[in-house]
């Protein structure tokens, strides 16, 4: 019973893990009909437009409680990283802070 018990912790851990974890922009998203994303390159562009002159270190399309949030990882000219967060449904900024 211990041994059922746990495996139906796991499997019920994996499917919530699953459903909140990032997502690769590369691949297909399954998204409700409803909603409406942003391009990623038009997000791309919103953050580079934050720190002129940075290149592009990572990207990723999260999704966690209904809601969809694009974070892109910069390095500025200066070789300071940046975290940018962006509302992927509205491309607006919700953070832009210096990685530490």
């Amino acid at each position: 019973m211990k041994r059922l018990t746990a495996l139906a912790a796991a499997v019920i851990i994996a499917i919530t893990a699953s459903r909140a974890g990032a997502v690769d922009p590369d691949k297909s998203l399954t998204v409700p009909a409803t909603v409406t994303i942003v391009a990623f390159d038009q997000l791309d562009a919103t953050a580079l437009a934050l720190h002129p002159g940075s290149t592009l270190l990572d990207t990723d399309l999260d999704e966690a409680y209904g809601k969809f949030v694009y974070e892109v990882e910069l390095k500025d000219a200066d070789g300071i990283e940046w975290d940018i967060e962006l509302d992927a449904l509205t491309g607006q900024v919700l953070k832009n802070h210096q990685d530490t």
